[in-house]
């Protein structure tokens, strides 16, 4: 149980990461986006901070659970930063969350149960990854992140903002398994942990991960990112879980309750993801970003909401 708390602590604290990130985001020129001047401009943005407070807090509690359970048991529970994205939402933009936005939080976490129940997930006989497997693991992960890239350095708007989001999520999903083998090593010390390269992989997936986030968010509204971001990372973190780590899922007839609840996760996600809830407290995705005008997210952050 421990493990599913700190998993559930992990999702919340990313959304509240999303929302302020992006609060922060729309503040930077679209014409800096994917560019270290983004960078630079959110580093005088004191939400931008507050932001990253929350993700630092996330990924701690992930460390967490993962040191206490396997990919495929923690990464799963990561969709739920979804629904909390929402709640979270409806808090800092004053709107009402009535029906068409609690039925789909409802399948969601109906989904996920259901899917966990199913799969079971079990440690395998062979839980270290040898050198061979990371790297490739490692370099097919990359050139996923890499070629959604430049897919989104040739588009605008939404749509550039829905590909980095997978490109971001994709890279925590690497982050989450350097994390599992970071937390095996740590068992053994801090000086064996800090001798060892998946901690400093880690980190280097971790920044990767969150430069990615910030232009996904600079490039589009909440409602265009947040699907693919979450979707994303448990997606990856599981293949990494069950390919690499050989952890154990049930297959046979299990296959098709696994698919039917991974459908309705989906299709919750599909559902919330028109939520005018992440549309930026009301703000159109076509609307320029960055233009320095005072909009919602700027009044409700600069009042302290």
């Amino acid at each position: 149980m421990l493990t599913y708390a700190l998993a559930v602590l992990a999702a919340c604290s990313n959304a509240v990461s999303s929302v302020l990130q992006r609060i922060a985001n729309k503040r930077v020129p679209q014409s800096e986006n994917m560019s270290l001047r983004q960078i630079r401009t959110l580093l005088h943005q004191p939400v931008w901070f507050v932001g990253i407070g929350a993700i630092t807090a996330g990924f701690l509690l992930q460390a967490s659970a993962l040191g206490t359970g396997d990919l495929s048991v923690v990464e799963p529970v990561l969709v739920l930063e979804l629904p909390f994205t929402l709640i979270i939402a409806a808090r800092v933009f004053r709107r009402r969350l009535g029906p068409s936005g609690w039925l789909p939080i409802a399948a969601m976490t109906a989904g996920l149960a259901g899917l966990l129940y199913f799969l079971a997930p079990s440690l395998g006989g062979a839980p270290r990854v040898h050198w061979y497997g990371w790297l490739a693991g490692m370099g097919g992960n990359l050139l996923l992140v890499g070629f959604l890239v430049m897919v989104a350095r040739r588009r605008r708007g939404s749509f550039r903002a829905a590909v980095l989001a997978v490109a971001a999520g994709s890279t925590f999903g690497l982050t989450a398994a350097l994390m599992k083998a970071m937390t095996r090593t740590f068992a053994g010390g801090l000086e064996h942990l800090l001798s060892d390269w998946p901690v400093y992989a880690m980190v280097a997936a971790g920044v990767l991960g969150m430069f990615l986030t910030q232009s996904a968010l600079n490039a589009g509204s909440l409602i265009a990112a947040q699907p693919g971001l979450t979707l994303s990372d448990p997606l990856i973190s599981v293949l990494w879980g069950v390919l690499a780590f050989h952890e154990q899922v049930r297959q046979g007839w299990y296959v098709l309750a696994e698919l039917f609840f991974a459908a309705v996760i989906v299709a919750g996600v599909v559902m919330l993801a028109r939520s005018p809830l992440l549309a930026d407290g009301g703000a159109g995705a076509g609307e320029p970003q960055g233009d320095g005008s005072p909009d919602h997210d700027q009044v409700l952050s600069e009042s302290g909401a």
